[in-house]
């Protein structure tokens, strides 16, 4: 038994042959409407597709999530439950009774002319990621793709149960396959191994370089006139991996750390009293890391500078903490890493560059000389629009600030050269 995803209708060539046993989803379904894909059930248990459905040699996705365990049999599956408009509804994966359906989508988007976005990886970060894009409704659809079957279509499917209830109108659907990529305006990269306690970023280097390596391959075929997000660590290196294996335009390679490192400082200035941690105005720019710098200079909390407002000390204990939020909730949890504010992050400079009016932000780009440092990918404060990195704005630094911003760049392109 299997599950006939999204992705199997469209590469199916006018019929789609499954077994007996398989399931078909109702996203598959809908798609298959709209496709006008007939769907015929053999009398085998296995799967008959009329179109090769993955090629052998297409680039693959690694997961950060694992496999849910297959269900057990249930006994007496068939039967209807009585007050049951059928027994559909007690058979996990069973179609959803077309009077149950949501109305009216299939049809508004195929003349939708909203972007369409992707997320790879469906793990914490990646399905966070989606939700918080759908929820948006400035995409037509958003796709989640994670090579685990049936893990990116079922939390599709969930999430977009929760449509009538968020008042969301884009389509979400999961998928296997890259090739789900084709049409993605804006693609955000989550998949990669987290950090466990006791591991650096860094650490991840060796095994996150071949996921992003073949990940992007992926991108430049399927979706080549894409701006990619990287939120996957070592955020520097994959953002540099992945602006090198798509030969995309350093404008349309993004890394996602900035707007995290940023919201977590604001947050923890909050946590003294002062202020509410939107009141809080600050940037976090050099590396999502050791290397991170935040102007204090520049960190006013409604107009007032915030040098002013909290002793020196406490205030280089909060930079601190900052700067190992990302550890501390790693240890804190014992498994796994962030998700929250590192999805929401993501999902926000999505959202910023289809209104195309992004305020200032930081974020993971190619220096090219700004600021004097090495031309390398650091984070520095842009301004974003449809198609990516509209500009590195110039910020008014202190000589210190402007010193440990040029270490950071070093440190950077030393790591860099490394992974090369």
């Amino acid at each position: 038994m299997s599950v006939v995803s999204v992705a199997d209708v469209e590469n199916a060539n006018g019929v789609l042959v499954v077994g007996a046993r398989d399931i078909l989803t109702p996203l598959a379904a809908d798609r298959a409407k709209e496709l006008n894909v007939r769907i015929e059930r053999s009398s085998s248990s296995a799967r008959e597709v009329t179109s090769p459905v993955v090629a052998p040699s297409r680039p693959t996705v690694q997961l950060s999530a694992k496999a849910e365990p297959a269900a057990k049999p249930i006994a007496n599956a068939g039967a209807v439950q009585p007050g049951a408009l059928s027994g559909a509804l007690y058979r996990r994966g069973a179609p959803v009774p077309a009077a149950m359906r949501v109305q009216g989508d299939a049809a508004s988007a195929a003349r939708d002319d909203r972007p369409r976005a992707a997320v790879i990886g469906a793990g914490h970060v990646g399905a966070m990621t989606a939700l918080r894009l759908a929820e948006t409704s400035l995409f037509s659809r958003v796709t989640l793709v994670d090579i685990v079957p049936g893990l990116a279509a079922g939390l599709a499917l969930d999430m977009w149960h929760s449509a009538p209830l968020r008042r969301f109108t884009t389509r979400i659907e999961g998928s296997t396959d890259l090739s789900a990529l084709e049409g993605a305006r804006y693609i955000v990269m989550t998949a990669g191994r987290p950090r466990q306690p006791g591991m650096s970023r860094t650490d991840l280097t060796g095994v996150n370089a071949e996921i992003v390596g073949n990940v992007a391959d992926g991108i430049r075929r399927y979706a080549p006139a894409s701006v990619v997000v990287v939120v996957t660590n070592p955020l520097e290196e994959m953002t540099h991996l992945m602006a090198k294996r798509t030969g995309f335009p350093s404008a349309r390679v993004i890394g996602m750390a900035g707007v995290l490192d940023s919201a977590r400082f604001c947050s923890l200035v909050a946590l003294e009293g002062i202020a509410r941690p939107e009141d809080v105005d600050a940037i976090a720019l050099g590396s999502h890391g050791a290397e991170m710098v935040i102007p204090l200079s520049l960190a006013k909390v409604q107009g007032r500078p915030l040098e002013q407002l909290i002793p020196k000390d406490r205030l280089a204990a909060i930079v601190e903490r900052a700067r190992d939020s990302g550890a501390e909730v790693v240890k804190l949890l014992q498994k796994g890493s962030a998700y929250f504010s590192p999805a929401e992050s993501a999902a926000s400079m999505v959202a910023a560059m289809v209104k195309g009016d992004s305020e200032l932000i930081a974020a993971c780009v190619q220096s090219g000389g700004a600021y004097g440092v090495d031309d390398t990918r650091i984070g520095l404060p842009v301004r974003l629009d449809t198609d990516g990195v509209k500009e590195i704005a110039e910020l008014p630094l202190r000589p210190d600030e402007r010193a440990a911003l040029a270490a950071a760049t070093g440190s950077i392109a030393k790591r860099i050269s490394e992974l090369a």
